[in-house]
């Protein structure tokens, strides 16, 4: 049944990164990513509320968890989880592994970007 929570929170978290990115893109343009950085701190706000409700309020069940944090947040952005993630490491008083995650992200990330773009020109 875990699957089915999955599946119907990836697809509707699939549907509103569509549809919210979209519409913000419509009212501003392309020139600076603002549909995606909506996504992503809308992605955070949600991500926060959800395992704040899990953890603190006891009012997520497993399957709640399931559908909402990893369908819905993982397929509108995994930048969510990211975050999430990190915000563990800092919490737990990991300040070096939380750095390390997001330098390393952010140019591990930029850095496989590139080489894909460099594989495809050299195929």
């Amino acid at each position: 049944m875990r699957f089915w929570y999955l599946i119907i929170g990836s697809i509707a978290g699939g549907f509103a990164r569509y549809f919210v990115a979209g519409e913000i893109y419509k009212r501003t343009g392309t020139g600076f990513p603002w549909g995606t950085l909506i996504v992503n701190v809308t992605g955070c706000l949600l991500i926060g509320l959800f395992n704040s409700l899990a953890e603190e309020k006891f009012i997520l069940s497993p399957e709640q968890r399931i559908l909402m944090m990893t369908g819905f947040c993982g397929a509108y952005t995994t930048f969510s989880t990211f975050i999430l993630e990190t915000s563990g490491l800092l919490r737990d008083g990991e300040f070096f592994l939380g750095t390390a995650n997001v330098a390393v992200s952010v140019l591990a990330g930029y850095a496989f970007f590139r080489l894909g773009a460099f594989l495809v020109k050299i195929i």
